[in-house]
């Protein structure tokens, strides 16, 4: 049986998403709904699909799930009406920008008894993965510390900052669920530092681009996360967990293995430059975890609840900066 998706939001992630749905074995995508048309047909031809109207794709029985990729003020709106037409639903981070919205979807969700799948992709990424993996078969021993660097090539323009809920909900909130999983733990204590020192424009959206957290869970485990909005080698992710047994760690993807030595030193190949190329892999794998969601052979890895306790944090991380005092999410 091929299980349907509509894909809402013809734009950059959009066109990943729908991608790897067609490519799916035992998937497909059905509609592509966009308030602009000619995005809406460019996706659906490409993708053996058709533009509709949301209530269309909704009110169609042979709509499986719904895959949200549109903005994230249109997010919350959408997860609800999803769940009244009884759909599963694959949704971007975050699901809105304040708590209250978020609680409310979330709530809607649950009343509503449809699986919502919120879209961490690092979870899915598979060096996080493996990483995890060796964490959970005890080859570091007991968890002590975490080190979460995430940093972007560039900054974004200031045009996408001032609609983007600032660094920590929009890319921080990443991180903070790393963490989380991470950890093993929910962080009870958040302190947070943070500047602008990359663009002058970012400041003049009341926002930072520079930032440092530091999470603290009930039993003293401790998280240290770095953001910042450039780095001029290149797209930089990389994961360190401390145990009482060991270390584990994930390091950047790099553009090619090739490596160079001579008198001089050793040169290797220059990071990956751009989230897309760096987080394919993920892509992938949250398209295929969303089938088997549909399919009913899975439960969401990552439900509304995380998003909720991930905004929590970051919350919490921006009353910190605030305050000049740690907190409590």
């Amino acid at each position: 049986m091929t299980h349907s998706v509509c894909v809402i939001g013809a734009g950059r992630i959009g066109r990943i998403h729908a991608s790897n749905f067609a490519a799916l074995k035992g998937a497909a995508v059905r509609y592509v709904v966009d308030p602009v048309a000619e995005a809406a047909e460019a996706l659906a031809s490409a993708v053996g699909a058709r533009p509709a109207g949301l209530e269309e794709a909704l009110a169609d029985p042979a709509v499986h799930g719904v895959a949200i990729c549109s903005a994230t003020s249109t997010h919350a709106d959408l997860i609800e009406k999803a769940a009244a037409a009884g759909k599963a639903i694959f949704c971007e981070k975050p699901v809105a920008l304040d708590m209250e919205r978020t609680l409310k979807s979330v709530e809607a969700v649950k009343k509503a008894g449809v699986p919502l799948f919120l879209a961490f992709n690092r979870r899915f990424d598979p060096q996080f993965a493996a990483l995890r993996k060796a964490i959970d078969g005890g080859s570091i021993g007991k968890v002590e510390m975490v080190q979460i660097t995430s940093r972007d090539s560039a900054p974004p323009p200031a045009s996408y900052v001032a609609t983007s809920g600032g660094l920590f909900k929009d890319m921080m909130i990443h991180d903070l669920d790393m963490a989380r999983w991470l950890l093993g733990e929910e962080p009870v204590l958040v302190s947070a530092v943070a500047s602008c020192l990359v663009d002058p424009a970012i400041g003049a959206e009341g926002d930072v681009d520079s930032a440092a957290v530091t999470l603290q869970t009930a039993s003293g485990r401790i998280c240290q996360i770095s953001n910042s909005r450039r780095a001029v080698y290149g797209y930089d992710q990389r994961i360190e967990v401390h145990g009482s047994e060991g270390l584990a760690q994930a390091g950047n993807v790099l553009e090619n293995t090739v490596r160079i030595s001579g008198v001089q030193g050793t040169t290797d190949a220059r990071l990956l430059d751009f989230f897309l190329e760096r987080y394919a892999g993920a892509y992938k794998a949250e398209a295929a975890h969303f089938l088997e969601i549909m399919e009913g052979k899975s439960k969401p890895l990552v439900s509304g609840d995380d998003g909720v306790q991930a905004l929590k944090l970051a919350e919490a991380a921006a009353k910190s900066l605030a305050t000049g005092m740690a907190v409590a999410p």
